[in-house]
């Protein structure tokens, strides 16, 4: 089995916003080397808004801002990559483009040769271009490294058909398809990503990262969250 994880950078920071809280991200490393250890293929994308998100200022071209971005998911992945490694894990990062000695160069034949060596693979850099955000990152790579599907860690336990934090009534959805998150705009990922994983059949499992073994439960499908499908 082979699945792709998306945390999102404001996770692993914490309760501090910014930056990392070492001890979230060992609790997620703790668990992924459960799935490890029983022979599932793991990849991670991270998004980057413990460090910067979007334009913050209109003085900033939004080429220019989006790399910016790049670079921060790229420092998050290092940094996750370490605590993984502290907990006996191998592990590789791959980028769509050259960082130096700092990563590996993104190829699919090199994430399976990393994979079928047990090696956690993270994958940074988002798609290498302005303009795709890392849901898209997260699709794209599922699809080219052919993932079983993707996990979405985040910080609501699943989809909802409108914000719970804005309304008390807001009705969580157990299953929901794909084609109903485009029309509803119900916002799993962003239109594009949502658009790659229905042409692509990508499935996908939202769940609360704080929540206990969040991760673990998701990759077994016995979990408290979301199951978006995709047509067959």
């Amino acid at each position: 089995m082979r699945i792709l994880l998306k945390l999102s950078g404001e996770a692993l920071a914490g309760d501090k916003k910014t930056g990392f809280d070492e001890e979230t991200v060992r609790k997620v490393a703790l668990q992924v080397k459960q799935l490890v250890d029983k022979g599932t293929q793991v990849g991670i994308v991270i998004g980057g808004g413990n460090f910067w998100r979007g334009r913050t200022s209109e003085n900033i071209d939004r080429v220019k801002a989006d790399q910016i971005g790049m670079l921060a998911t790229i420092m998050n992945c290092i940094y996750v990559s370490e605590i993984f490694r502290s907990e006996g894990m191998m592990t590789n990062i791959l980028t769509p483009f050259e960082c130096g000695s700092f990563t590996k160069l993104f190829s699919k034949d090199r994430a399976n040769k990393y994979f079928a060596r047990n090696m956690v693979v993270f994958f940074a850099g988002g798609t290498g271009h302005p303009y795709f955000s890392t849901d898209t990152g997260v699709v794209l790579r599922a699809i080219e490294v052919e993932a079983d599907y993707i996990l979405l860690a985040k910080a609501v336990d699943g989809v909802y058909d409108s914000d719970p934090a804005k309304n008390p009534d807001a009705k969580r959805y157990d299953t929901v398809s794909i084609d109903e998150v485009i029309a509803e705009n119900l916002q799993v990922v962003d239109m594009t990503a949502s658009i790659l994983a229905r042409d692509n059949n990508v499935p996908m499992r939202v769940f609360a990262l704080q929540e206990e073994n969040s991760i673990v439960n998701a990759a077994s499908g016995k979990f408290n969250g979301t199951t978006v499908t995709t047509r067959v």
